[in-house]
């Protein structure tokens, strides 16, 4: 593995750690946070892959074009909710933790680490 692909997973294993543990928090939950780091796990699984292909995305992995929704929807948590106007709520939170454990399993995967 390159190093700039390592470098990739160690940010987007940190970010899948830090949703997990707001998840258990019971008290007050940052929904937005949970949500958003769920984003930028999967975001930063995309750019590991990448970096460790060194070619175009869709030649390497085309059958990732069915994450193409939930990857928007994701997408979403990274910036739409980080300001006034919307927020996440417990379900949102539920759905972007199912969605980047699932991807993240597959770009683990793709990248010969353990699932």
């Amino acid at each position: 593995m390159k190093p700039i692909t390592a470098e990739w997973v160690t940010k987007a294993e940190a970010d899948f750690a830090t949703a997990q543990r707001e998840s258990r928090v019971r008290k007050n939950p940052n929904y937005d946070g949970i949500c958003f780091h769920y984003q930028q796990c999967a975001e930063k699984y995309l750019k590991a892959r990448l970096c460790e292909a060194d070619i175009a995305f869709v030649k390497i992995e085309p059958n990732w074009e069915i994450f193409r929704e939930d990857l928007a929807y994701l997408s979403d948590f990274a910036v739409a909710f980080r300001y006034p106007g919307e927020s996440a709520d417990k379900k949102s939170a539920t759905e972007a933790k199912q969605l980047c454990s699932f991807f993240r399993k597959v770009a683990r995967s793709a990248l010969r680490l353990k699932t």
